[in-house]
């Protein structure tokens, strides 16, 4: 059978089907490229809640990048940025009922980095939403996969926290599934860490807002790095461990140098050091693991502490 078109050609049927396979094909595979490079947020942006109990949202959402986000929240613009922030997605509700509830959804790029950023802050209460959520003072947060969420209400009320805690519930059950924890938290000891101290992050203004090591970024703490803060407790005693993991053993072994050099000169890299606080620091390395207990109340919980990272596998 052959199919005639205007200008007189003849088309076989056989010459015919495999082209059409090919344009069918070829479109799927468009399709799929596209779905492929979908924006995240945008796509959770768009399956958002319009109305949340008697809370309607304003017509324009705000889009923050890593460098307009100073824009919005200036004084806390440069934690989003030191945790590799890709965008922030700002949603306004207003209700005659109560204050406006204002949505920020963070996408942060990964799960672990959306860890890192609701570590920074972990007081509250627990709320069973999300992983991890918190609640306190008219603010809930949490983290799911790439994105941590922020939910607020501009006064307090019953009504309006109702609100909020249903509002985090629909966001929370848009994100299709939980992300992973950072890997390095498996290498610090269980035994005595503290509930909610557990701070993830790559950069020293991080460090120095949770424990004040240096004006310098003497750990050559960025991108590349991957560390986790904890507090422990033993009986009476406390102390408090860094972990730093360096993509390679030699820029361990430097920034082992140089923590020794600047914050412990009289160290032996076998002791622990009393410092001038009365409380005892100590560093070593296994390949690449940068191991500092930054502070412990004794000479013994210090080495301990120490014994039980060097120890793990």
């Amino acid at each position: 059978m052959n199919m005639r078109c205007s200008e007189g050609f003849t088309i076989h049927k056989k010459i015919l089907e495999p082209f059409l396979m090919i344009v069918l094909i070829g479109g799927f595979s468009c399709m799929m490229i596209q779905k492929s490079y979908a924006d995240p947020l945008q796509t959770l942006r768009a399956a958002l809640p319009k109305q949340i109990q008697g809370w309607r949202a304003e017509p324009d959402d705000r889009v923050f990048d890593d460098e307009t986000i100073f824009d919005y929240i200036d004084g806390a613009g440069e934690v989003y940025r030191a945790y590799n922030m890709r965008k922030c997605l700002s949603r306004r509700y207003t209700s005659p009922k109560g204050p406006p509830i204002v949505l920020d959804i963070f996408d942060m790029q990964s799960s672990e980095d959306a860890f890192g950023v609701f570590t920074h802050d972990q007081d509250g209460e627990l709320v069973d939403v999300g992983q991890g959520g918190l609640y306190r003072s008219g603010w809930l947060s949490f983290w799911k996969d790439r994105f941590f969420v922020s939910i607020y209400m501009e006064e307090e009320s019953v009504a309006a926290e109702n609100a909020v805690k249903g509002l985090a519930k629909e966001v929370a059950s848009l994100v299709s599934h939980e992300g992973p924890k950072p890997k390095i938290l498996s290498l610090l000891p269980q035994e005595g860490l503290q509930p909610r101290t557990t701070r993830y992050l790559h950069h020293s203004i991080l460090l120095n807002y949770h424990f004040y090591l240096a004006d310098e970024n003497i750990l050559n703490l960025g991108p590349h790095t991957k560390a986790a803060l904890a507090d422990y407790k033993y009986g009476e005693e406390n102390a408090r461990l860094l972990l730093v993991q360096y993509p390679a053993g030699e820029e361990a072994a430097k920034a082992h140098m140089r923590f020794l050099k600047t914050y412990l000169p009289e160290a032996d890299a076998k002791r622990p050091v009393l410092l001038e606080n009365a409380k005892w620091s100590s560093a070593a390395l296994k390949g690449k693991l940068l191991v500092i207990v930054l502070e412990a109340d004794s000479q013994g919980l210090a080495e301990n502490l120490m014994k039980e990272v060097i120890s793990l596998d």
